[in-house]
């Protein structure tokens, strides 16, 4: 079946990065889940995946500091975007921050795709304290995560601002001195994690990619895909207002599993007979949560056609069961490439 209605895509995984003692998983300490995602990494783009991305959250049994993960990759890849989906701006150090980004950028070769956000509910009572952090009077911890993320915005930029030593241990280039290792090109490829329309508006105007979840704020309603197509097309709106010189990029995720085997229908079947939910993320904040798709590939064709969030983003996130391990993550993600993207226009 080929119904050919979606333009070309950039397709990737997810990865939260969980492990667990749990008998039937194959990541059960941080140790195998950091060299799994390396593996996983390099067997994605030898089968022509387009990008490797992975969740940070702190105080948690998943991944969390980003960097060294992404440098290892970019060491063992050449072609596949590396990022993050994404990471809680109210935790970080921007400057320290740029430091990172910059050297694992460089170590990749111009590769990294960093999605940043305010952050979502921790496992911990505001956690971004325990590493120093606290929000200025008269502001909140959301206030706080976007200063830092203008600021780090600002310092990618690779302009000095810090008045050198007049006795360094070390000779310094004229004039004020900027933040090194500088990646040239980074400052363009930060993406902002939206959960509402308004901070997807607010990404557009500050030259941000717009990254969009599972998940949203309900602010109308309507089905779950509705409600972020709504947000890409203001977003893309306000990029054009904004006047930037380089065309946006949006990236939507979702779960996805082609039903190719007994074994996907065991650990899938019944995914793909759910609905968008809607809950209570934050104790005040209404969301929805978008239903994940699974089903034969035809029919999983049909269903994403239907899918108009899908069809206004350039870039497909495939959450994945990391636990499972590598070899089935690799079935999971091939079965979607040669059984469903072709279908659809995306191959």
């Amino acid at each position: 079946m080929d119904l050919a209605i979606n333009e070309m895509k950039k397709i990737g995984f997810l990865s939260f990065g969980h492990w667990s003692e749990h008998p039937s998983y194959q990541a059960r300490t941080a140790s195998d889940t950091l060299l799994q995602s390396i593996d996983l990494a390099v067997a994605a783009e030898q089968i022509g995946l387009d990008g490797a991305y992975f969740r940070v959250h702190h105080f948690a049994r998943q991944l969390a500091s980003p960097f060294p993960l992404l440098s290892a990759i970019g060491t063992k890849t050449s072609k596949i975007e590396i990022g993050t989906g994404v990471i809680d701006m109210r935790y970080e150090n921007p400057l320290y921050m740029v430091e990172d980004a910059g050297a694992a950028d460089l170590i990749s070769g111009g590769r990294l795709q960093l999605g940043i956000s305010r952050g979502s509910p921790e496992q911990v009572i505001e956690g971004w304290r325990h590493f120093g952090f606290a929000p200025k009077d008269g502001e909140n911890d959301t206030d706080m995560g976007r200063q830092k993320a203008l600021e780090f915005l600002e310092r990618l930029k690779g302009e000095g601002f810090a008045q050198p030593n007049p006795n360094p241990m070390f000779p310094n280039p004229p004039g004020l001195l900027r933040l090194e290792p500088y990646s040239e090109g980074l400052r363009e490829r930060i993406w902002w994690g939206a959960a509402s329309n308004a901070t997807a508006v607010w990404a557009a105007e500050n030259g941000m990619y717009l990254q969009s979840s599972t998940l949203k704020f309900d602010e109308n309603g309507k089905p779950f895909h509705i409600q972020q197509a709504e947000q890409i097309r203001l977003y893309k709106e306000a990029w054009r207002k904004a006047g930037h010189d380089r065309e946006p990029r949006v990236s939507v995720s979702r779960s996805i599993f082609a039903l190719m085997n007994d074994q996907d229908r065991y650990y899938f079947g019944q995914q793909g007979k759910g609905a968008d939910s809607f809950g209570y993320i934050e104790p005040t904040q209404r969301a929805v949560f978008g239903r994940g798709y699974a089903a034969e590939p035809d029919q999983l064709i049909r269903e994403l056609a239907a899918d108009e969030a899908i069809q206004e983003a350039d870039t497909v996130l495939l959450t994945i069961p990391n636990t499972l391990g590598v070899d089935y993550n690799i079935h999971v993600l091939s079965a979607i490439l040669e059984h469903v993207a072709p279908g659809l226009g995306w191959r």
